[in-house]
């Protein structure tokens, strides 16, 4: 049966831990350049609608170095739900490719390419949410550290698709995480419930940052507005 990566509460605890501990393995292993190759002879679409440098080299260069061929699918090669339908992007897809990464604006977008695609797909990041960022975060941070006990996140920006992962991180590994944004830039209220009501972590919203941030172990900083309000 194939996995999606849509949302960080795709997984559960057990399974971002897995992921996590993964990470570190891999991150040592190509450090030490051992031959270790588990996408071998696989390919990985990667659909731009909305580009990114460092997504993209992270994305082609890990996927080459694990032994796979990574492909980049720019907004002039597929005009997602505009050229084309998704699910006939979806399907055509998923028959010369064994994976799916897509950078969309839209959310609705990756749900339907998801549904349709009978190959994984991985969320790049949508208007709604940026999984693989706060992953990765999450990632950092535990290294840093060494262990994600006791443990105060602060944001400090828009209430944007970086906040709502975070939201739904705090819905699945138990840490303090404050959300400090400004009024009228709020966070998906539903998502910021989903939080709150999974009662793993202590979840807290505010609009004063000089506030907010004490007694943080890490402040991660956003700009006010988003990228092109």
């Amino acid at each position: 049966m194939k996995r999606d990566f849509l949302h960080i509460t795709d997984f559960n605890t057990e399974e971002i831990w897995e992921t996590l501990n993964l990470a570190k393995e891999v991150k040592a292993k190509l450090k030490n350049r051992e031959d270790y190759k588990p996408f071998k002879n696989q390919t990985l679409a990667m659909i731009f609608a909305k580009p990114s440098a460092r997504t993209r080299i992270s994305f082609e260069t890990g996927f080459f170095l694990l032994g796979g061929h990574a492909l980049y699918l720019g907004p002039n090669d597929i005009q997602i739900g505009k050229r084309e339908a998704i699910k006939d992007i979806a399907q055509v897809i998923s028959r010369y490719n064994d994976m799916i990464m897509a950078r969309l604006f839209d959310h609705a977008h990756i749900l339907e390419l998801a549904e349709y695609a009978t190959v994984p797909v991985i969320n790049g990041l949508t208007d709604y949410n940026h999984p693989v960022q706060i992953m990765a975060d999450i990632l950092t941070i535990w290294e840093h550290r060494g262990h994600l006990d006791d443990l105060k996140i602060v944001y400090v920006g828009d209430g944007n698709n970086v906040a709502h992962s975070w939201f739904r991180l705090a819905a699945r590994l138990p840490f303090h995480f404050v959300c400090a944004f400004p009024e009228g830039f709020k966070p998906d209220p539903d998502t910021v419930n989903l939080a709150k009501d999974a009662g793993l972590s202590r979840v807290e919203i505010s609009h004063y940052p000089k506030t907010a941030v004490n007694g943080a172990d890490i402040v991660y900083t956003d700009v006010w507005a988003s990228m092109g309000q």
